[in-house]
């Protein structure tokens, strides 16, 4: 049934893995459709990994962008890295966020790991004032989709969709590392 599009809010949060992946099934399915489709992401980046969604992304260009602007994840898996540095890089995403959102040139953004940004374990890199406001300003017609865990109860609140990931099993717990082309 085709109709004028409505944007939804979509957030895939949970303590097991796929939030991402869910985002990027969207994501395909979007592009199937000839959408332009952005994906921030808040914490991926400044590692020496070879993510398989930016590899796709390059080919896809400019149908589908990927901007990773994180520095790595806070204070956890080795992060060295000085809290200033993941908290500029946070800020900065915010502000390319905003420009992008608000530009018109995409039908979907996803906002990846955003849910983690905004005060995950015991730090918080962006306001959550500021997701609010872009939840409840963006453009009607655009989608936009945030990822990440413990997502915060007000942002749930806006969202039109919300899915929670419940871990059942992982290979991790069998000391299965991260696979390529699955987990990244």
């Amino acid at each position: 049934m085709a109709g004028k599009r409505r944007g939804l809010i979509i957030v895939y949060t949970g303590d097991a893995k796929g939030k991402t992946s869910a985002a990027l099934g969207a994501a395909l399915r979007a592009l199937g459709h000839g959408w332009r489709v952005l994906m921030i992401q808040f914490m991926k980046g400044d590692w020496p990994v070879v993510y398989g969604e930016l590899e796709m992304a390059k080919r896809l260009y400019p149908q589908f962008e990927v901007l990773q602007l994180g520095r790595g994840f806070v204070k956890i898996m080795g992060d060295k890295k000085p809290f200033k540095e993941h908290l500029a890089a946070a800020q900065a995403a915010m502000e390319i966020t905003r420009e992008r959102i608000f530009s018109g040139r995409y039908d979907v953004v996803i906002l990846d790991e955003i849910n983690y940004a905004l005060g995950y374990l015991d730090f918080k890199l962006i306001e959550l004032s500021d997701v609010l406001e872009l939840l409840r300003t963006k453009p009607p017609d655009l989608h936009l989709i945030l990822t990440g865990r413990n997502a915060h109860p007000r942002v749930i609140e806006l969202a039109d969709l919300v899915t929670e990931m419940r871990e059942i099993k992982h290979p991790m717990k069998k000391g299965i590392p991260a696979q390529q082309g699955i987990d990244y």
